[in-house]
């Protein structure tokens, strides 16, 4: 066979319709360099494209194109290559190219299940490229490597602090040069292969005419309001939100703070600062970051009503396929699942979960988009939620992405926490500026309730007693510690209001449930009809919902003050009432324990009294809980510098992976996506469209139900209930519900 070739065709033997090799690396080079290029890395990212396939060169892989079944390593050969070039500047091509199919790996050290060391790579292809590099051609081979970037420079004269601060950024950026490599790569391939596919891509407005359909959508939703609700103080307040917004996006890019409280509006302030100012500073995208998947449905939603819905991609977990086809048609549902690769739209709508985890991930896919977020706009909404153990790794990361990848960030809570740089906190977020100037006079604006704290000095309520009292008001809602709690006192409620419907809503019910719960919610609400909510935390943060009663478990102060953005949300009440009550039970251990003792030690010295309007009570709340929190808990900081690509990437995990396991449950559709699992197999379609019927349960509960015969392993690692056990799942209330006991017959697992 005459030549050198990248990828052949499956249904076209004849390697004059193959793809060339030195087509193929050219094509990479060319699109790595141009993503490099909005990290100033344009010459690196032409070298990973150019040098990434070297290892096809060797006759051994032209063979495997033409039908031989053998095995070639040829991803490591051209690291091998810029390696033996130049040992120190080569070592950053070295991690990129090998890793473009196996992913980012350690330099010396590897564990189980990770990837094999890079140093081992390397050594073991010395003697391939040697026999190989007479075949590549002498034009691939003459370059020489380009001088770092300023900002990874040693310093001459540097601590041991300085060298591993330096080594993480390092760290950090061989990341996106990785992420500009795999998603050329990708994207050259399949151009060739799949030029249908290809086409699909990038069909996103731009983000001048975005702001212009959002500046149009917010118009319209003013002129609708009556002259009485323009006079009100919270609508007066959200149009001043609004307008200060639109005045910074002036500002250079860098951190924000969007200190709003609940019902503000933050929602569509923040995505108008972002998108005025991301035109003004030529930004490439508007990245929104939700901690949770309910928020996450909800304000994406709102995003299409005013972007158009091919302009918003969600990129999450529970994200149904099968749905979407038939909300958005099939051609806009397929532009957002290739969308989802790389995050090549104009606004994206993720989870921290996805956003984090992939900044620290070192799988190809996992890791594609990275450079894509360079250049970016990225609104952390609920940014309180960050998790302790991992701040200090995040709070790097967001200072990367600030000073050397162009982004701006912005802060939006309406709780803030203590993340600014300061002396005894070094690692903080350097130079956060205000959006909103006077955040306290806000908030004394906005308050629209009124707080009853707990006598400290009482027992805790009993659940009953706390039925009882809830029973008295005909719209409330109460918001518990667990699942178990929510069940329970919804149980009780329900037995001294029989004639009356209870809403219940915990993580024991599936996400589709959840949604369809929370619709009907607010439809009763609307409606002014007798609406009683039994809860956990889901429903706290940035939920849209509206009750003139609140009560929340003693707890977290931001997780309080959360729950009452869900009381006399709209202001058409002179006050609501928000009553914080001392549950029977404590909060699951970490952070939420943590957090009820921080807060229980402020309440006892502000003598039984808080207030929540003040920002500096919430400074004070949020250090005092990060002083008595592990920051690094992973250890992710010192794995870093030590460049342990896939130490890290195993490490850093937001959910555990092996806490839960979840468990297909027969609500609604489920039964026909369990079939099509079955006769199609697990491919990435029909494991996705059973997200929306999920349950996630703990691994004692787990055993529990397998034990007694109640799940089926639909395939490897997939369970579903069985047919015998579907009235274990309570379609109407409770979700899945299980006993707390190990137990000896089936019926036994009914509650």
């Amino acid at each position: 066979m005459a030549g050198f070739y990248a990828h052949s065709l499956e249904n076209d033997p004849a390697p004059a319709h193959w793809q060339e090799l030195e087509t193929h690396l050219r094509g990479v080079a060319d699109k790595a360099a141009l993503f490099a290029e909005f990290f100033a890395s344009r010459e690196w990212g032409y070298l990973a494209g150019l040098w990434h396939d070297l290892g096809k060169y060797q006759p051994e892989f032209q063979a495997r194109l033409q039908g031989e079944r053998i095995a070639v390593e040829h991803s490591g050969m051209g690291a091998t290559y810029a390696f033996q070039i130049d040992k120190d500047k080569g070592i950053p091509l070295a991690f990129v190219i090998a890793g473009h199919h196996a992913g980012l790996a350690n330099y010396i050290e590897s564990g189980p299940n990770l990837p094999s060391p890079l140093k081992e790579r390397l050594r073991g292809n010395e003697a391939s490229l040697r026999q190989t590099l007479p075949c590549i051609p002498t034009a691939i081979l003459q370059h020489r490597l380009p001088d770092l970037l300023v900002f990874l420079k040693p310093i001459r004269g540097a601590g041991d602090g300085e060298r591993k601060a330096l080594a993480r950024s390092s760290e950090f950026w061989v990341r996106f040069l990785f992420s500009a490599l795999v998603d050329a790569d990708r994207l050259d391939t399949e151009g060739f292969l799949d030029p249908a596919k290809a086409s699909l891509r990038g069909a996103f407005s731009e983000l001048g005419g975005l702001r212009n359909k959002l500046d149009a959508y917010i118009e319209k939703k003013i002129a609708r309001l009556s002259v009485e609700d323009r006079k009100r103080p919270i609508n007066q307040a959200r149009a001043q939100i609004l307008n200060t917004c639109r005045e910074a996006a002036s500002q250079l890019p860098g951190f924000f703070s969007l200190t709003v409280p609940t019902g503000g509006g933050k929602t569509l302030s923040a995505m108008s600062f972002a998108l005025r100012h991301a035109e003004l500073q030529g930004l490439k995208r508007v990245i929104v970051v939700i901690p949770y998947t309910s928020i996450i449905e909800q304000n994406a939603q709102v995003y299409r009503q005013a972007l158009g819905a091919v302009n918003v991609v969600e990129h999450h977990s529970n994200l149904d396929p099968i749905a979407g086809r038939t909300t958005h048609g099939i051609e806009v549902t397929r532009q957002h699942e290739l969308a989802c690769e790389n995050w090549d739209a104009s606004v994206i709508v993720t989870t921290s979960v996805q956003f984090f985890e992939s900044l620290f991930a070192n799988h190809p896919s996992r890791c594609r988009k990275l450079h894509n977020i360079a250049r970016s706009v990225i609104i952390l909404d609920e940014v309180q939620t960050l998790p302790p153990g991992f701040l200090l790794s995040i709070l790097d990361a967001l200072n990367e992405l600030v000073e050397h990848y162009g982004c701006t960030v912005v802060l939006s809570t309406a709780t803030p926490p203590a993340l600014a740089a300061r002396e005894r906190f070094p690692e903080g977020l350097k130079n956060v500026r205000p959006i909103i100037a006077d955040p306290k006079n806000l908030a004394a604006v906005l308050t629209r309730v009124e707080y009853t704290w707990p006598d400290l000095d009482t027992p805790p309520a009993e659940w009953l007693t706390l039925a009882a009292e809830l029973a008295q008001f005909s719209q409330v809602l109460a918001i518990v510690h667990r699942r178990n709690d929510a069940r329970i006192l919804a149980q009780e409620l329900q037995r001294l209001t029989p004639d009356d419907p209870i809403f219940h809503l915990s993580a024991l019910m599936c996400p589709a449930h959840r949604s369809a719960v929370l619709a009907q919610i607010k439809e009763t609400l609307g409606h002014g009809d007798n609406c009683r909510l039994i809860s956990t935390q889901l429903v706290e943060a940035g939920v849209d919902v509206d009750f003139p009663i609140v009560y929340r478990a003693l707890g977290g102060l931001d997780s309080m003050v959360q729950a009452a953005g869900r009381c006399n949300r709209e202001g058409k009440r002179d006050k609501g009432r928000v009553v914080i009550f001392r549950a029977p039970t404590i909060p699951p251990a970490g952070t939420p324990r943590k957090a009820l003792e921080v807060a229980t030690s402020l309440l006892k010295e502000h003598e039984g009294n808080l207030n929540p309007d003040n920002p500096e009570l919430f400074e004070d709340y949020f250090r005092r809980l990060y002083f008595a929190a592990n920051l690094d808990s992973r250890a992710i900081q010192a794995h870093r510098a030590e460049f342990k690509f896939a130490t890290v990437g195993h490490e850093f995990k937001l959910i555990e992976d092996g806490f839960t396991y979840s468990v297909v449950v027969p609500y609604s559709e489920a039964g026909e996506r369990l079939r099509d699992l079955r006769q199609q197999g697990p491919h990435r379609e029909t494991l996705r469209a059973l997200q929306p019927f999920l349950v996630s349960v703990y691994p004692d509960a787990f055993n529990k139900l397998y034990q007694a015969g109640a799940l089926e392993e639909v395939i490897d690692g997939t369970y579903a209930l069985t047919r015998v056990f579907e009235n274990l799942y309570d379609s109407n209330l409770f979700g899945l519900v299980v006993g707390d006991e190990p137990v000896a017959d089936p019926s036994a697992l009914m509650v």
